[in-house]
């Protein structure tokens, strides 16, 4: 990668993706940015505020229509300009991250005034202030770790895994719901559900509600479904009712919750990157989906299928009990040699 000059730090106003999935794979670049001194402005779906609320980031909800989403970007454009404490951001040759790939997202910058990195993609470059080749191959977290070092100057190896903070107000809710149903650490959390498609084909496992009526309960564990408003819950009450269902919970208290989960098994979607974000054991289950390209990004995670292929129950079973076993103990340490009675 050509280097280019660091931009001076300041305010820097960051469109976020659309899905959850993308939004974590995402934040290792932004805790990048925010270290490097960016005073980050985020603009995302209304979800993102809650996700991401123990950043502390400000996060201003996507309004609905272009014509509401240039003005919010023209009055965050106009706050960064004047800001008292960044005297020289106005100056920068750049002022904002385009990650989203549309053509829309960059015309909005662009309507609005802002200087915007982004890749170049859909013929849109000619939108954007600095566009960056989006390489294909890469795993999507490293994707958006790569604009991080276009925008710092600076090329470094991505992390392996991804950090999610969480607030303590997040992490008391989820510690009442849990009390509120007789649930203790160590139970095992399912999500059957998933957004959008993957080249066409659905991404949810076809076995997954025989697995968690049949052979999941045989592990001991009690299983917990979180499902999303409107169509997931209807889904969860007529093909996971075996499961405790625990509706409406937001994604801040959906990722504290899995601190205390022992394993969650997921469709390729964006709960099973919450739990590889926090350190849950996560069981990824994938049909479609390319891994070297969507797995959640982590050290504790384990893909199952992938590639076209989806994974036998006694497949995804064998290495939900392997996760779940307890660790052996540990070695006791040598007695030391005793000196031979006189």
């Amino acid at each position: 990668m050509p280097s280019s000059p660091p931009p001076s730090a300041g305010p820097l106003i960051v469109r976020l993706r659309n899905w959850v999935g993308d939004v974590v794979l995402a934040l290792p670049m932004l805790q990048r940015l925010a270290a490097a001194g960016f005073e980050l402005q985020l603009v995302g779906k209304g979800w993102a505020r809650d996700l991401l609320a123990g950043e502390g980031w400000p996060v201003h909800a996507l309004p609905r229509t272009t014509r509401e989403r240039v003005a919010l970007l023209r009055r965050l454009r106009a706050e960064a300009r004047g800001s008292r404490d960044n005297p020289v951001s106005h100056r920068g040759p750049i002022d904002a991250l385009c990650l989203p790939d549309s053509f829309s997202s960059a015309l909005e910058f662009r309507l609005a005034g802002l200087r915007a990195l982004g890749h170049a993609w859909e013929g849109r470059g000619w939108l954007l202030t600095r566009a960056v080749p989006r390489r294909r191959g890469l795993h999507e977290g490293e994707v958006y770790w790569r604009l991080g070092d276009a925008l710092l100057g600076q090329a470094l190896p991505p992390p392996g895994l991804v950090h999610l903070r969480t607030t303590a107000a997040q992490q008391q809710a989820a510690r009442e719901l849990l009390a509120a149903h007789g649930i203790a650490p160590g139970f095992v959390v399912v999500c059957p559900f998933s957004g959008g498609t993957w080249n066409g084909q659905e991404k949810n496992w076809p076995g997954f509600a025989d697995f968690v009526a049949g052979a999941l309960p045989g592990l001991g564990r009690p299983v917990l479904v979180l499902p999303g408003p409107g169509a997931e819950e209807a889904v969860a009450r007529e093909r996971f009712a075996s499961a405790l269902l625990l509706p409406g919970v937001g994604l801040g208290v959906y990722a504290a919750l899995l601190r205390d989960a022992a394993l969650m098994i997921s469709n390729d979607t964006g709960p099973g990157h919450l739990a590889a974000a926090v350190g849950t054991p996560l069981l990824s289950v994938l049909g479609p989906s390319d891994p070297t390209l969507w797995r959640p990004w982590g050290e504790r995670v384990q893909v199952l299928g992938g590639h076209g292929r989806w994974p036998a129950a006694d497949e995804v079973l064998q290495a939900a009990a392997a996760l779940l076993a307890p660790a052996p103990p540990a070695a006791a340490p040598p007695t030391p040699a005793q000196p031979m009675p006189r």
